[in-house]
């Protein structure tokens, strides 16, 4: 699903994720991996994410994961000090699979939620939710966009004043600002840009060097006018700060 693109899936439903995590063919889906018990992590790993992610979140922060799939970024973050990450998504296939793998990490907790409804989670239960590509699921669900406005309702239900949405994204500011104050909470935003693994191996000839850019919003929260991708495909990162003012 680059660029943003829609496929004809149900991107929110059970029964599509069960099969992929099922399955042991096919190519990953956004937000989530391949079948079979193979761990992959779409978009961005955690080495290309660390540098912000300590900037911004000490280890003692308690993480919500929001459609972990079979990610490995969840098990990087506890190898690197974190103590309190709790993973959801929607496939109790996966979320099986996660447990089994992680059952001798305590850091890491498994369960099996649909983002539209975390009820189960009290108000401001969370410094930190991370989503890797499940806000870009739910653009591709069939209640779309109405699923992901509950969702990120739900987000902003569930993070401590001042917590951090952390939203690695396709989505451009013309279309992600919009949907994320249409949600019923105020943000402060901050965005970055990093260019896909792909494009930064090309460039470097070899190994991939991570280039995190911050740019600047204009007030109405789009990019600059001036501002040109480097490639086409970036993603684009929001560190979405709670505002006190709903």
């Amino acid at each position: 699903m680059g660029g943003g693109e829609c496929k004809s899936n149900d991107y929110g439903a059970a029964a599509y994720w069960d099969a992929r995590y099922s399955s042991s063919s096919g190519s990953p889906a956004p937000g989530g991996g391949g079948g079979g018990g193979e761990f992959f992590d779409w978009y961005q790993t955690y080495p290309a994410l660390r540098p912000l992610l300590r900037a911004c979140l000490p280890a003692s922060s308690r993480f919500l994961m929001l459609g972990c799939g079979n990610s490995l970024l969840s098990e990087d973050m506890a190898k690197d000090g974190y103590q309190d990450i709790v993973n959801i998504d929607i496939s109790s296939v996966v979320i099986e699979q996660m447990r089994e793998k992680h059952a001798d990490v305590p850091q890491l907790t498994y369960m099996q939620m649909d983002v539209r409804d975390m009820s189960v989670f009290g108000d401001e239960s969370f410094d930190c939710v991370l989503d890797k590509g499940t806000l870009d699921a739910m653009m591709c669900a069939d209640d779309a966009p109405h699923g992901a406005s509950k969702m990120l309702a739900e987000v902003a239900r569930l993070l401590q004043p001042r917590g951090i949405y952390l939203l690695i994204t396709y989505g451009a500011p013309k279309e992600r600002v919009p949907l994320l104050n249409q949600a019923g909470c105020r943000w402060n935003i901050a965005l970055y840009i990093m260019p896909t693994p792909g494009y930064q191996a090309k460039m470097s000839k070899g190994a991939p060097e991570p280039t995190m850019e911050e740019v600047a919003l204009t007030e109405d929260g789009q990019l600059p006018p001036d501002y040109v991708l480097k490639d086409p495909e970036s993603h684009f990162i929001y560190v979405c700060h709670k505002s006190n003012a709903a």
